[in-house]
């Protein structure tokens, strides 16, 4: 007997969490778990790493917005992910998809539309709102998301860190390594991203990670 493909709902709002449950346990047959927050879902992952898939609320406590998005890609590359979210700005769809998402579910679609969706991405597809028109900066956010994929998570944790305005004393002891090897991740940062100093590193992930109203 072929096991259940497995989902997490990592999302704050139970009543949207119930509504993700009933599609994908009960209409589509997962093994579904819940986590109402980013440090729940990170948790979840590590001892889950073979996840198939992670439905993420952007907006969740401590979830870091894009960041969240960027740190699973990052430290689970096999998990898909599908962003839910109440903010439907056409830019933050763009940033999502660039940075790996492989669908964008408005918290303003009914049912059939979420489970159209998640029946979609785990076929290998891509699933967008329909009203969903790609901006005339897309092919440049993507450009420069994208390098953020050639990223070590190591490096990853080091440039959010930095654009956090911590030290390299402080990014050590935090992550539990050496100062030396925090000034390697950093050097190999600005060297991927195509910049000077670790100000520059810190304004561009800042960008980067931005949601516009």
């Amino acid at each position: 007997m072929l096991n259940k493909q497995s989902a997490l709902i990592a999302d704050d709002h139970p009543l949207f969490r119930a509504a993700l449950n009933q599609v994908l346990s009960e209409q589509l047959g997962l093994n579904v778990q819940q986590a109402n927050d980013f440090k729940q879902t990170q948790a979840y992952l590590n001892m889950h790493p073979d996840t198939d898939l992670l439905c993420l609320d952007l907006n969740m406590p401590d979830s870091d917005g894009l960041g969240g998005i960027t740190s699973i890609r990052a430290e689970f590359p096999n998990t898909l992910i599908i962003v839910v979210s109440a903010d439907e700005n056409q830019s933050t769809i763009s940033k999502c998809i660039a940075l790996g998402a492989s669908a964008f579910i408005p918290k303003s679609v009914g049912l059939e539309s979420i489970s159209e969706a998640v029946r979609a991405v785990l076929d290998g597809e891509q699933w967008l709102p329909p009203d969903y028109q790609i901006s005339g900066d897309f092919e440049q956010e993507n450009r420069e998301l994208r390098l953020l994929e050639t990223l070590t998570p190591h490096q990853l944790k080091v440039l959010n860190m930095i654009a956090g305005g911590l030290l390299n004393k402080q990014i050590a002891y935090e992550l539990n390594i050496s100062e030396s090897t925090v000034k390697q991740h950093a050097s190999a940062v600005l060297k991927k991203l195509g910049v000077n100093n670790r100000t520059q590193a810190g304004i561009m992930y800042k960008q980067m990670m931005s949601i516009d109203a």
